[in-house]
């Protein structure tokens, strides 16, 4: 397995649209190994291939604690058939926005329909961290970021810190 390389903000590939998985090969296994294998590096709780520059409809997350057995899950064709009215609000980071976070409101409780590595279909009922982090990782599959979920003074705050961080690193 290999560690990849996480895109960052402003890199345009996060605002794209990936597209779906046709037929699950072994090059897609591998993909999905690599990029559960770069989001334990980092380390983060999700990963979608929009952030290492696949656009493709992928994504892998490992919600559990740190005195639970790991729960790696991978994603093929992710997509959201439900979604409860009820609204949560949870504190969201971004592997491509490091050192970021802002409290993001999303629906609670989600039920959602993707193909495993084996190309079989499942449906994961999810709520809490899972949901929103379901929700995180499907957003990035469609060009969309946590940012855009908060309130237009905070987005512009956070790019402004980015765009700060990236000059001081260019020196």
């Amino acid at each position: 397995m290999t560690v990849l390389e996480i895109k960052l903000i402003p890199d345009p590939v996060l605002r794209k649209k990936a597209e779906s998985v046709k037929v699950v090969t072994n090059d897609i296994i591998s993909v999905l190994n690599d990029m559960a294998e770069t989001m334990y590096d980092a380390p983060g709780i999700g990963l979608a291939a929009n952030q290492v520059g696949i656009l493709k409809r992928l994504v892998v997350m490992d919600c559990s604690t740190d005195d639970e057995d790991p729960n790696l899950i991978k994603m093929i064709n992710p997509e959201i058939i439900f979604s409860s009215t009820e609204i949560s609000e949870l504190e969201e980071g971004c592997l491509s926005i490091p050192e970021h976070k802002s409290i993001v409101k999303r629906p609670s409780n989600i039920k959602v329909r993707f193909l495993n590595i084996q190309g079989s279909e499942e449906i994961i009922d999810a709520e809490g961290l899972l949901s929103a982090c379901i929700q995180h990782e499907i957003d990035h599959l469609n060009g969309v970021l946590f940012v855009d979920h908060i309130s237009r003074l905070k987005r512009d705050i956070i790019f402004r810190k980015v765009k700060k961080q990236i000059r001081e690193n260019e020196k």
